[in-house]
């Protein structure tokens, strides 16, 4: 675990320690970062979504519409 020092607004500041309590604000904003700077976090996410067989039998549909949108519009 390393130390950072940030600099925020006032009001961030503020709001934060009202939303999440003084003891917390470390905690939380290393949750919500987290999957946005992580490689393991973002491949677990695009594993669970190509798990999900009905995710994605409706993204290949979507895709499908598209191409034919797309030709349709070429017309």
């Amino acid at each position: 675990m390393r130390k950072l020092t940030i600099t925020v607004e006032d009001d961030v500041y503020s709001g934060l320690r009202q939303r999440v309590g003084p003891r917390r604000i470390s905690r939380f904003l290393n949750d919500l970062a987290k999957p946005l700077v992580t490689e393991d976090a973002l491949l677990a996410g695009y594993r669970a979504m190509a798990a999900d067989g009905v995710q994605e039998k409706d993204a290949d549909e979507w895709c499908e519409a598209l191409i034919g949108d797309a030709v349709n519009d070429g017309d």
